[in-house]
């Protein structure tokens, strides 16, 4: 709620306070602050167990959605592309494939065998050479437009 109210912000409302009350009836109005916010927050507290108790297990499918908007509130594209990455959803063999992909376990083993002695023996393929790149367009000529892409 109070998320962008940094540092300087509380420290202009205190001076301004300071300014407004004066020094003699600035730990009063805090005072008074405090209760107000503390009795404010046990109101909130108490109407929420109030509504727990009134519908029961109905309580958390209605948070539910709540707390999935409070994860995308927090939503980082940079941290769900790395956990999408090397989550362990499917784990990986050394050859390549997933376990249980195709066959049966003997023709599997047999060709994990063979696969793990041909790798042993041949060198790993050459990166396929990148391709030419396009010519420069003349002058007024258009550059082609792939309308799926736009």
């Amino acid at each position: 709620m109070f998320e962008n109210i940094g540092m300087p912000e509380i420290l202009v409302l205190i001076v301004a306070g300071l300014f407004i009350l004066g020094p003699e009836r600035l730990p009063d109005a805090a005072r008074w602050l405090g209760s107000a916010i503390r009795q404010v927050k046990d109101y909130a507290t108490g109407a929420q167990n109030h509504l727990k108790n009134e519908l029961g297990p109905e309580y958390d499918q209605i948070r539910q959605p709540l707390d999935d908007l409070r994860s995308l509130r927090s939503f980082n594209p940079r941290r769900a592309i790395t956990r999408s990455l090397f989550s362990d959803d499917e784990p990986v063999k050394p050859n390549g494939h997933a376990p249980g992909a195709s066959g049966t376990a003997a023709a599997t083993g047999a060709a994990a065998a063979t696969g793990a002695a041909a790798a042993a023996v041949t060198p790993p393929a050459a990166p396929p050479a990148p391709s030419p790149p396009a010519p420069p367009l003349s002058s007024g000529e258009r550059p082609p437009v792939d309308p799926d892409a736009t």
